[in-house]
């Protein structure tokens, strides 16, 4: 799979409703929080994708298991200056879960810095 089918843009989702905790102390001992904004994954619907800063010039994301995650909290959304509305939320994915972080780069030689 080339890299350039892989980070074409995917289309966006509703939310998907969870049970919210009845203590939130404990769910910070169990789970770890991440905020972006949520979109579909390309090909597998069991997974999510968070774009961690949707408008940075450093885009980079994760993705998880749709199982792995037990809470979604809805941020408040951001504008980008075409007023173009991108939802943000923080899941609270499960402690010992596998995810994977995308963040893309330039391949390049490194050249020494000489003194």
């Amino acid at each position: 799979m080339s890299s350039g089918t892989f980070l074409e843009k995917t289309e966006k989702f509703e939310i998907e409703r969870y049970k919210k905790p009845k203590d939130k102390k404990l769910l910070a001992k169990t789970h770890v929080s991440f905020s972006g904004s949520p979109q579909k994954h390309a090909y597998d619907p069991q997974k999510v994708l968070l774009v961690i800063d949707p408008y940075s010039a450093s885009l980079s994301y994760c993705e998880f298991d749709k199982s792995d995650i037990s809470y979604v909290e809805e941020l408040p959304n951001i504008v980008d200056p075409d007023g173009e509305v991108m939802a943000m939320v923080r899941i609270w994915v499960k402690k010992l879960s596998v995810g994977v972080r995308c963040i893309p780069f330039v391949v390049d030689d490194t050249h020494a810095v000489r003194p």
